[in-house]
This record gives structure tokens, sequence and C-alpha cells, in this order.
């Protein structure tokens, strides 16, 4: 096998972000989709130019045409679908976050590891180079010792009827778009807090419409994350040393556009950090095919995803309880 057979498991919005990356990709080629209507599986096909079309998610998994699958459901039907496509035996790659609890990733891992199918995470700001850049100057030292790492992810959500507003979906902006900050703080201070607090705000959908969380490090180290349905597209990510700052007016997504990094020093002038240009979403698809095709380890390990999912659990336990919550 030298190229990876794609499906894609559902007809979501997020999909036009990854077809292209597909296809973009070297060793990779999108054959099929599935949905749960064969009407609209195979007039999604037709319009994408997509090979072939299932009425139903197990009949493609099943029939021996693909062999990753991008799963991009709601959150709540994430661990479902992952396990039995990796029971099928097939590689998956699953949008983030990997599951609204605990419990489900743990049965994740296991059948990745009892099917000896690849599994991970879709967070593709991760493999994008300015987010590696920014964890060299971290991990490195440059900017001294790390005292602060702050990000926020915001949007306004016009649709009441979203899916992301639904509870029983996994809804909630933390869930959708705060596990970025969230994710970006911990691949920068080394894994996940030992202690969270949170404040929420609720709207009449029932889910976290806006939620500010704070991450305290057994170093001393804090994180601050802020993410939103309710105001306007902000996307920035901090980190603060003893050394000076580096500053990404665009940490998670839209890097196509307008996206900077500056480091700060202690003293003298700001100095624009050079990134070089990828597409967003290419390289998660690079990385599970060369999981795939080479047996190279996936860039997200699994350990890492489970941390997101502590700590975001944590920071809702926070956000409901008004204390402190402590990771065990």
């Amino acid at each position: 096998m030298d190229k990876v057979r794609w499906g894609l498991l559902s007809t979501a919005k997020i999909n036009g972000e990854l077809i292209p990356a597909i296809r973009a990709s070297q060793r990779g080629e999108l054959v099929a989709v599935a949905s749960r209507d064969q009407d609209r599986a195979q007039a999604y096909a037709a319009e994408r130019e997509i090979p072939q079309a299932f009425g139903g998610y197990q009949a493609m998994l099943d029939s021996g045409v693909i062999d990753a699958v991008y799963i991009s459901l709601p959150n709540h039907l994430h661990a479902i679908w992952s396990i039995r496509a990796m029971e099928a035996g097939v590689h998956v790659l699953c949008e983030k976050p990997l599951a609204p609890s605990v419990e489900e990733v743990d049965q994740m891992i296991v059948a990745s590891r009892d099917t000896l199918c690849n599994l991970a995470e879709a967070l593709m700001y991760r493999h994008h180079p300015q987010t590696k850049i920014a964890g060299e100057w971290a991990h490195s030292g440059r900017l001294g010792e790390i005292t602060v790492v702050r990000g926020a992810f915001n949007f306004t959500i016009q649709d009441r009827y979203d899916i992301r507003l639904v509870p029983e979906y996994g809804g909630g902006c933390l869930w959708d778009v705060g596990v970025y900050p969230l994710s970006f703080a911990q691949y920068i201070l080394g894994g996940p807090p030992d202690r969270v607090t949170a404040e929420q705000w609720l709207g009449d959908s029932g889910v976290d419409e806006t939620l500010a969380g704070q991450m305290h490090y057994p170093g001393g180290q804090l994180a601050q994350i802020i993410s939103s349905f309710r105001t306007a597209f902000y996307t920035p990510a901090e980190i603060i040393g003893t050394e000076g700052r580096l500053f990404l007016t665009k940490a998670f997504n839209d890097l196509q556009t307008g996206r900077r990094m500056t480091f700060y020093p202690q003293e003298g002038e700001p100095q624009e950090v050079p990134v070089p240009e990828q597409e967003l979403y290419l390289g998660e698809v690079e990385d599970m095919n060369a999981a795939i095709l080479d047996g190279a380890p996936n860039y997200l390990a699994l350990e890492e995803s489970r941390d997101h999912i502590r700590t975001a659990v944590a920071l809702y336990q926070s956000a409901d309880k008004g204390q402190v919550v402590y990771l065990d």
C-alpha cells in the first residue's frame, strides 16, 4: 500500500476543510463518504467528486474500501463510532474533543491497542509550524522561565439550533473551542495542571456559551483560557516568561490570513518570528498517513489527548460547583 484510502464519516460542514487537505497530501486519497441517508450521501459525493457513497456509517466501515476514516460527528458520538471503526480494522482521525468523558477516552485507547489501529485527535493547529515554533521557544528556555500562558478562542454562533448548543450532544464552548487554548497551555507547560478554577455563563441552551478558566501548575505556572460563542472571532495566545513574551495574533484557526508571531524581549525592540506557510489541516492528515504507512507514532499522543479531557472535565466541575477542583 503506497496510499491511504480515506473515508468521511458524516457530511458535517468541517469536512470542507479536510477534503482539500486529504487531496493535497502526498500519500492520501479520498475515496468514500457515509451519511445516514443514501440519497444525501450520493448527492454529497457527486457534488465533491468522491468516488463512493454509503447510506450508513457501518456500511462504509465494513466495505473494505477505506483504510482510514475522519469522524466529524457530534461529540457524544465520537467514542462509539471510533471504536466501531477500529473494530472494523480502520484507522481513525477523530475530531476534537476525542470524547466528552475520560471513561470514553479510555475505551477508545483500549480499542486502539487491541485492534492495532491508529487513533488520533484532530487538533489541526498542533501540526502547524507556528505552534511547533512556539513550543521550541518555550521549551528551549529562550523566554526564560515560563510564568503564564494565556489563550482564547471566541466567535459568535448565530443559529440557535446549532448542535453545539445541545447539552445531550456534548455541546458547549469549552468542548467546541476552549479545548484549543487548553491544549496549547498543556503543550507549552508540559502536561495537565494540578488544580483548576472556572466560571461560566449558561445560555438558554443550557450549555456554557462563555467560559473562563485558570489552570495552576505544581511549579507555580498559571494558564488562563477563555472560550465563547458570544463575541467576535478572536484566537490569540501568549507565552510569558522571565526573559520576554511570545504573542500569537491567531494561534488556532484562520492561520492563512493576518497571522503574526512576535517576540517581546525584556529589553529591546519587538521581533517578528517568521513562520513557514502550511495549509492548516494538511499536517494532521500527513501525520496519520505516516502512522499507517510507516509505522510512525502519531505526533499527538493519546495520553496527551486524554489529559485534554481530564482538564476540561475538571474545569466544568469547577464552573458547576464554584470551587477549586484538583486533578487526580
